[in-house]
């Protein structure tokens, strides 16, 4: 009987043990999805807080943190550049190509028989006349170059191509031919200016020759021999090359020389930079030297170009020597060689080798074999330096000249004349 109630009240206490268990396991259910519940809106909460402190962020930047540069990217990164066509030199030239011209002229000159003494026999004029002896006029024709400076139709180029000429024909790169009129011209810089009727037309950018280098680039352009358009490049070879180096003893310039080909029908034609820019009037070459041109500083056409358009005479101041520059060095060769004229003064300065009659050196008494060392109390130290002088000096100023004559010191005063255009 004992043992039958201990089994029951087991069997009841086993009962009570599982409805226990279920109960807790129906409660932790209930429980667990409330605290995931829980766990869920924090963690949307903490997401909104994120989400407004970003917007926040992006709204008002942080200044301490810098945002990456587009131009400090690799160059790997940034766009590729577009692909330039052309160069440097067709740039120049289409900027100052439009305002080159092509310059033809006429000019008729007669010419005198040359007198022969069979036509002065009496047989000989029966059957021929006079006419043999008779001037005969002949048409010359010349080319060149040139460029225009003003909308108006003013054109640069050289004192050699349009002096003296009867007809003047301008052709433009577009082909138009037009009259051209000689306004004034200077045979002592080789400079001249043409005008044209016309409006709006292409104007060639003027540079500045005084800030070129030796080295610089040096495009020329023109019409040699006839080619029209014609464009060759090289460099600035050298600077303030005197026109006595170059050949010219009538002229007074100190030129630009390039080794651009320059040729026959390239006189008065611009040299330009690389920039487009105007820095020389071609105007010379070498007949025995070649890749050897010159060209006239565009400065000193900007000096003298208003008065040749207004049809100015250009005045220049001149002594009236020919001279050569002396050096110690060259004064004791030839004062050691026995068959010297005569002795010179071992100095540095300008020896005279000839005075022209009638002219302010010779008024003052300077005479050949002097050897000028100063003017003005500035030592002169080569021919090229005197010219320089006498070119800046003005018409009538008189000049105090040191000479140094044998073993005398002597001081001149020379009032310098007016240089007159050789015929």
């Amino acid at each position: 009987m004992q043992f039958v109630k201990s089994h029951r009240l087991l069997r009841a206490v086993r009962s009570l043990l599982l409805v226990g268990l279920v109960w807790f396991s129906s409660l932790g259910s209930w429980i667990l999805p409330a605290q995931a519940a829980s766990d869920l809106a924090i963690s949307r909460a903490d997401s909104g807080v994120a989400a407004e402190r970003s917007a926040t962020n992006q709204s008002a930047p942080d200044p301490s943190i810098a945002k990456p540069s587009i131009a400090k990217l690799e160059p790997s990164l940034r766009e590729p550049k577009p692909i330039e066509r052309g160069s440097f030199v067709a740039a120049a030239v289409r900027r100052v190509g439009d305002a080159v011209v092509r310059i033809d002229t006429e000019k008729t000159i007669t010419r005198r028989a040359i007198p022969d003494p069979m036509f002065e026999d009496p047989f000989f004029r029966r059957f021929f006349g006079d006419e043999l002896l008779a001037p005969r006029e002949e048409l010359l024709r010349g080319q060149g170059s040139g460029f225009l400076i003003d909308k108006s139709g003013v054109i640069l180029t050289n004192s050699h191509v349009v002096n003296g000429a009867d007809k003047v024909t301008v052709t433009l790169k577009d082909g138009r031919k037009l009259e051209g009129r000689v306004k004034g011209v200077d045979p002592v810089t080789d400079l001249a200016v043409v005008k044209i009727e016309g409006g709006n037309l292409p104007v060639a950018p003027l540079g500045d020759s005084g800030e070129i280098q030796v080295g610089d680039w040096a495009i020329a352009v023109g019409n040699p021999l006839g080619l029209d358009n014609t464009v060759t490049l090289g460099i600035v070879s050298t600077l303030k090359r005197s026109s006595a180096q170059v050949g010219m003893t009538d002229k007074r310039l100190e030129f630009i020389q390039t080794d651009a080909a320059i040729n026959p029908g390239n006189s008065g034609g611009p040299l330009v930079n690389d920039r487009g820019e105007v820095i020389g009037i071609n105007t010379a070459i070498r007949a025995d030297a070649m890749g050897i041109g010159f060209a006239i500083p565009i400065n000193k056409a900007k000096e003298l170009k208003d008065q040749l358009a207004r049809g100015e005479k250009i005045r220049h101041p001149y002594l009236g020597v020919q001279m050569t520059t002396l050096t110690p060095e060259l004064a004791r060769k030839n004062n050691d060689d026995p068959n010297a004229v005569f002795l010179v003064p071992e100095v540095n300065g300008v020896i005279v080798v000839k005075v022209m009659p009638g002219t302010p050196a010779a008024k003052a008494g300077i005479r050949r074999g002097d050897v000028i060392t100063a003017i003005d109390g500035q030592p002169v130290r080569s021919a090229e330096n005197l010219q320089e002088v006498v070119e800046n000096s003005r018409l009538g100023q008189s000049l105090k000249v040191e000479i140094q004559r044998g073993n005398q010191t002597q001081q001149l005063t020379v009032k310098t004349g007016e240089l007159q255009e050789t015929a």
